[in-house]
């Protein structure tokens, strides 16, 4: 868990550096940091940028791995519901799975049951060209 501390430490203080990478079509320059626990049973995001701009929510969870309980793609929806119920305005939700590993599961960006579709972005870091930072 301490890389996923240190990320959303990181996050926290460099919030307008991960809009200018994630949304390079969205002025950076006025956001605002939200809490991070969201209502209803207790469940933190790992980090919540809100751009006052764009009248979006940037929703970053930061993975070293694929796998958890509940799996990621459930989790992002539940996210998406708890914080479009709270703030109602967009939402742009990015997984950034840190560490590279052979596994499918990197590359599922949807969550899909029955009618219901959830889309969300997914960043494979070892992916990311190392002059964006």
């Amino acid at each position: 868990m301490t890389y996923d501390n240190t990320c959303k430490y990181i996050a926290a203080q460099n919030p307008a550096s991960f809009v200018r990478w994630l949304l390079p079509n969205i002025e950076s320059t006025n956001i605002e940091l939200l809490k991070t626990e969201l209502p209803a049973e207790p469940l933190r995001a790992d980090s919540l940028i809100l751009l006052r701009v764009g009248d979006t929510i940037l929703h970053l969870e930061f993975e070293r791995l694929p796998y958890s309980v509940p799996p990621i793609p459930f989790r992002m929806l539940n996210y998406w519901v708890r914080l479009y119920g709270q703030y109602e305005c967009k939402i742009e939700q990015v997984v950034i799975f840190l560490k590279r590993i052979d596994s499918h599961l990197v590359a599922v960006d949807s969550f899909q049951q029955q009618n219901t579709l959830h889309r969300y972005r997914v960043i494979r870091l070892w992916e990311q060209d190392s002059a964006l930072f």
